[in-house]
């Protein structure tokens, strides 16, 4: 399986699909002569027993009626089963075909969630990590706003701490093959609803207070008036006692009446009981796994094991508090019940303890299902892509130093283009200070490769296998400069906005506690004129050089070159094009040295705008 191209990936979840098809069809057939099945044993059942009772055959009349009506029951137990079944097969080809989508970036068909960075995040804007199209688009496979929250932390906060990471790399691995176990948990959450489980609401809800001040007062004194009136009705009934249970079962009613809070506590209860039940399914998928062989997985759900707080009892006792709750949907038997003994305040009393011992465990709920979903959601991405290479961080960050400094990939490609337009290329970056001065003609694939850089920085730094042969890194942070956008609101133009990007990235490099920092630099000072952008590029890279970092910057300017000459770490590189039968032509492959060719001014002339090639352009150019 893991020598499987993404192509042949994609054809073998087209085969589970048409077979998933297969299943349907012949469940929606059965079905459909249930349904009619069900229709045939009403009528003949109604026949039978009208003309049985019209002959005057009352005991075959009711053997019939009774007969009829358990095999009715039957085939209707029998039926809803079967559309469960549909259901749950219908679903699982939601679940399979998003899979298909995700491997063939078909984002129509990948569901998007809300994912949002930092408005003022050093790289989420410019590497498309967050929002449609992106990375967290594409990977986003969680069913809990905890869940969603963790993926995104994971992406978007570089780097962790070596040993957090390694802990979640060891659990995404272990993931990886287990298709099953990671869509089963999808499933089991698609069952109990299309919105994500949200766990704010849940923790909400479960702190809502309810009941009354001297509730347990309240009870114990209903206690013994309902106790009373028992023991005096019962005296009464016999004839050995007048009718005192009167005035017992009189105050019991005024206080029941005075106490009634069953309607805001039914509301109360039917909602909690829609989100634990929601949550007591997953978890139960979890608790399943708890004593698994593989190690991350079982120290991960370990916490949900301690009997203290072990969901499945919580969420149990939960269910038949909350049932009994419920009666009050019934006003008939609710009344009875509450007639008999303090019913609503027994319920309350036990609800209230429940809610207390619920509020107690649910962030270590959630937190453990927040981290096996993120971690899920990386492994499917590992399993969907088993030609991408698991990268090595060359040593962890207590040990981190200069010397060691590196980013070294052989056939790095970009995880949002899709494989059959996606050009790969190497990257070796070693050592503080070392620079690529990336120069090209536009639309050559500058912008795209600094971000392929960066991506899969993230995905390495987060976990996760990477869109390479092979990558190995040393433990850095991230900043880049390659969308940047003026602000209307904020009072700043385009190369203000730049300016403080790039101050912004030139402050963290002189932070030598932390690990080195990466910088991917889009056509520097492309706001500005071209004197003051080779005086200003000029000293800001030579700048660069001489901190607590190594990256890569693009440029136009192919006067920078010479930098090379001046800065031991940089090295020239650079994208170009051909033209062929009057037409640009582009391989995106990366070459060394500086950029031999232009093509600003042949782009203008495919495109039919007036151009002239004598002295008095190249002034205007100026």
């Amino acid at each position: 399986m893991a020598d499987l191209l993404p192509a042949a990936r994609a054809a073998q979840f087209q085969r589970v699909l048409v077979r998933i098809d297969q299943l349907i069809q012949r469940g929606t057939n059965t079905s459909s002569r249930f349904t009619a099945w069900r229709l045939g044993i009403f009528l003949t059942g109604l026949t039978c027993s009208i003309a049985l009772y019209k002959s005057e055959w009352y005991i075959a009349g009711n053997s019939a009626v009774a007969g009829f009506a358990g095999l009715f029951i039957a085939v209707a137990a029998y039926h809803n089963r079967l559309e469960h079944q549909i259901h749950r097969l219908r679903l699982w080809r939601r679940i399979k075909s998003s899979h298909t989508a995700r491997i063939l970036l078909d984002w129509t068909n990948i569901s998007l969630r809300p994912s949002e960075a930092p408005s003022a995040h050093y790289y989420a804007k410019d590497l498309d990590l967050a929002g449609p199209h992106s990375l967290l688009h594409l990977l986003d496979t969680t069913v809990s706003d905890h869940g969603r929250e963790r993926l995104a932390g994971w992406i978007l906060t570089q780097p962790p701490a070596y040993e957090v990471w390694s802990r979640r790399r060891q659990l995404v691995q272990e993931l990886a093959p287990r298709q099953n176990f990671r869509d089963r948990l999808t499933l089991h959450a698609r069952l109990a609803g299309d919105e994500e489980i949200n766990g704010r609401r849940l923790a909400g809800m479960v702190q809502h207070p309810v009941g009354f001040p001297r509730l347990n007062m309240t009870l114990l004194v209903q206690i013994i008036l309902a106790l009373s009136t028992a023991v005096l009705g019962f005296g009464a009934l016999l004839g050995m006692l007048p009718g005192y249970w009167i005035f017992s079962f009189g105050a019991y009613a005024l206080i029941y009446f005075t106490t009634d809070q069953s309607e805001h506590l039914l509301k109360h209860a039917v909602g909690l009981h829609h989100e634990m039940e929601r949550l007591d399914t997953i978890l139960r998928h979890l608790e399943r796994h708890a004593n698994n062989t593989t190690p991350a997985l079982a120290g991960t759900c370990a916490p949900l094991m301690r009997s203290a707080a072990r969901p499945s009892l919580h969420l149990r006792q939960a269910a038949r508090t909350l049932h009994a709750i419920s009666v009050k949907a019934n006003p008939l038997l609710h009344l009875g019940l509450n007639a008999l003994g303090p019913w609503d305040l027994w319920f309350t009393r036990q609800l209230i303890h429940l809610q207390q011992s619920i509020t107690d465990h649910l962030p270590l709920w959630l937190d453990c299902l927040a981290e096996i979903e993120a971690a899920s959601a990386l492994a499917n991405f590992a399993y969907l892509h088993p030609t991408y290479a698991w990268p090595e961080p060359l040593k962890s960050s207590a040990e981190q130093n200069g010397t060691h400094t590196a980013i070294c990939a052989d056939r790095l490609g970009h995880p949002l283009l899709p494989a059959n337009t996606r050009v790969a290329n190497d990257v070796r970056l070693a050592g503080l200070g070392s620079i690529h001065l990336i120069t090209g003609s536009n639309m050559s694939g500058k912008s795209t490769f600094l971000r392929t850089i960066g991506i899969n920085l993230c995905l390495a730094q987060a976990g996760a296998p990477v869109c390479a042969t092979s990558f190995t890194w040393s433990w850095s942070r991230l900043a880049c400069c390659i969308r940047v956008n003026d602000s209307l609101d904020a009072g700043l133009s385009f190369f203000y906005a730049e300016v403080k990007q790039l101050k912004n990235i030139l402050d963290a490099t002189q932070d030598r506690t932390a690990p080195p920092l990466l910088f991917l630099i889009d056509e520097i000072f492309k706001g500005t004129n071209n004197r003051e952008r080779l005086i200003g590029s000029r000293a800001f890279i030579t700048t660069l050089s001489k901190g607590n970092a190594f990256g890569l910057v693009s440029t136009h300017d192919l006067e920078l070159a010479d930098l090379e000459q001046g800065i031991p770490g940089l090295l020239n590189a650079h994208f170009q094009e051909t033209v062929l039968s009057n037409a640009l032509q582009f391989d995106y492959q990366l070459r060394p040295g500086p950029c031999p060719t232009t093509n600003a001014l042949k782009i203008m002339e495919l495109e039919g705008l007036p151009v002239s090639y004598g002295e008095e352009a190249g002034r205007v150019n100026d």
